[in-house]
């Protein structure tokens, strides 16, 4: 069979994420939402200072396809949701990829306390079993899921707040080394309530100015999503935009155009929540695979 022999003995994977892709599609039809495209290439992703964007002929391949889907929200699309491509350079390792395949939803009237008990119901149904085996774990999936603050995580895991790892600029290093990998053991894990800092599309917690309403899910210590309560400000937007330059220039890296379109578009925003979910990953937590290339009808390196 020769070079073809990856590719053939990934017959199975690839019919299970199939089935899994048709189970997620069904679950939002039967709630009402509709399947949105948005393009792949746009003219100003994100300025996040951490994801960087493959350019494209002078434009950008999107890292999400966030910014498109909360313009049609504010075009007046209630429920929403979107499986598409998406790229970000340098990203490459075994739960990583360059391009992969993201999960979106949006929902007007919606926080973020609300999509996690959508999220869990959603995974239920991807899965369509009650308890999954991960890298050597038993993992149950029956609701209610581990819900932890970033605050309560810190103190559990880390001997440290999350004020004094920020301070020290070794909050993401924490999170990694200390706290992501004892998150989801036993059943997945929603950690949320994010410092003001680490959410720069979040909405601000009603009288904790400092904490943002934003979630990440974990199962058997792998990331699988991020969402937020919807910041609809388009000003403090703005301000967030202008940071996160400011941060990627001191950084180094390339500074997007401003998306202008989609600050304009923030004016008619209506309160919300939006959440993004890596299927590649869910896939390879479901299927239990030692790595995310096992899922996936090609890597990059194979092209």
């Amino acid at each position: 069979m020769g070079g073809s022999w990856p590719l053939s003995r990934r017959r199975g994977a690839l019919t299970e994420r199939g089935a899994i892709f048709n189970r997620v599609r069904a679950f939002f039809q039967q709630k009402g939402y509709l399947e949105v495209e948005t393009p792949f290439r746009i003219p100003a992703p994100a300025p996040e200072p951490h994801i960087d964007a493959i350019a494209s002929a002078g434009w950008f391949l999107q890292t999400s396809p966030e910014l498109c889907m909360k313009r049609l929200l504010a075009a007046g699309y209630e429920r929403i949701f979107q499986i598409c491509r998406c790229w970000r350079e340098g990203e490459r390792g075994e739960r990583h990829l360059s391009e992969f395949t993201m999960l979106e939803w949006y929902r007007a009237g919606a926080d973020y306390l609300s999509l996690m008990e959508e999220t869990e119901a959603l995974l239920l149904t991807a899965a369509g079993a009650e308890r999954i085996r991960y890298r050597g774990r038993s993992i149950e999936l029956a609701q209610p899921w581990e819900r932890i603050t970033v605050r309560q995580a810190f103190g559990r895991y880390a001997g440290t707040t999350a004020e004094e790892a920020l301070a020290a600029g070794r909050f993401e290093e924490i999170m990694v080394e200390a706290i992501e990998p004892r998150l989801g053991l036993a059943r997945p894990t929603f950690i949320y309530d994010y410092p003001a800092s680490e959410a720069a599309l979040s909405r601000l917690k009603q009288g904790e100015p400092a904490v943002a309403e934003r979630f990440e899910l974990y199962i058997g210590g792998l990331e699988i999503a991020n969402a937020f309560s919807e910041l609809t400000d388009a000003a403090e937007q703005r301000r967030r935009f202008e940071a996160g330059s400011a941060e990627r220039a001191g950084l180094g890296k390339a500074v997007y155009p401003v998306a202008e379109k989609f600050l304009a578009a923030l004016e008619e925003m209506p309160e919300s929540a939006g959440i993004a979910l890596g299927l590649d990953r869910l896939v390879m937590v479901l299927l239990d695979a030692d790595c995310i290339d096992e899922v996936v009808a090609f890597t990059t390196e194979e092209l």
